[in-house]
């Protein structure tokens, strides 16, 4: 049920109670297959497996929770999405409605606040910790940021009624190969936080802040940071970019 008042600094993204009980039950069902994702990834990002499931988690729950930021004024017709239910089956019809318009702007928990507080956990605490040279880490992590951030702004689309899409494939393999090339030369570091670190935040940036002033264009009530087509894309780097080095290195 979302909300737009002024009291509310949360708004939530529909989600129907059936889609929510196949969510919690499809994570019962793999928790073995979660327990030792969070044991292979947490060795790989050298953290402990159980905050790796714990982000795992609140980055798929947390993608139905937006914050709101700020109001700005739409320069483009409103796309409202209408839903009419008919057998139980439920339409998302698209309404254009004419005349000045305010643009929500919110951040997407799961999918912008999540993998920002993971990363800089991982800047603050994992890399000093266990890397043998913490400055080249650092380096290293900066030239694959700024790669990933100017390979998937190239890639990233504005859609109008929406918000700014990519495809979820981009991140993860764009920022796996970076983190192979650069984590032997000098020292070698570890490949799979330059991955994730670059890949989530490279994504962030690249799709949505670089596309800031497109926003008011979208013609949507809400952008999402982080939220919209974006989550794939943040949420599959933090996923395949680590399975992908893990595979292959």
């Amino acid at each position: 049920m979302s909300s737009y008042g002024e009291n509310k600094i949360l708004i939530f993204q529909p989600m129907s109670p059936i889609y929510f009980i196949f969510l919690l039950f499809i994570s019962i069902f793999l928790l073995p297959y979660l327990i030792l994702t969070g044991i292979i990834f947490g060795h790989a990002l050298e953290v402990p497996p159980y905050i790796v499931l714990l982000i795992f988690l609140l980055s798929l729950f947390g993608s139905y929770a937006n914050i709101r930021i700020k109001e700005v004024e739409s320069i483009q017709p409103i796309i409202y999405l209408r839903e009419a239910y008919f057998f139980g089956v439920r339409w998302r019809i698209p309404e254009i409605r004419y005349g000045p318009g305010k643009m929500v702007i919110a951040i997407n928990v799961g999918g912008a606040l999540v993998p920002l507080f993971f990363s800089l956990y991982l800047l603050i605490f994992s890399v000093p910790t266990h890397e043998i040279n913490p400055l080249i880490s650092y380096v290293k992590i900066l030239v694959a940021f700024i790669v990933v951030t100017l390979v998937v702004h190239s890639f990233a689309k504005p859609i109008r009624g929406i918000g700014i899409a990519i495809p979820s494939f981009i991140p993860p393999l764009i920022s796996a190969i970076v983190a192979a090339i650069l984590f032997p030369i000098y020292t070698r570091t570890n490949p799979f936080i330059i991955a994730y670190v670059a890949g989530t935040l490279g994504t962030l940036v690249g799709a949505d802040l670089l596309n800031w002033k497109k926003i008011p264009e979208l013609g949507a009530p809400m952008a999402s940071i982080g939220g919209a087509g974006v989550f794939d894309g943040v949420y599959m780097t933090g996923l395949a970019a680590v399975l992908i080095l893990w595979l292959f290195i």
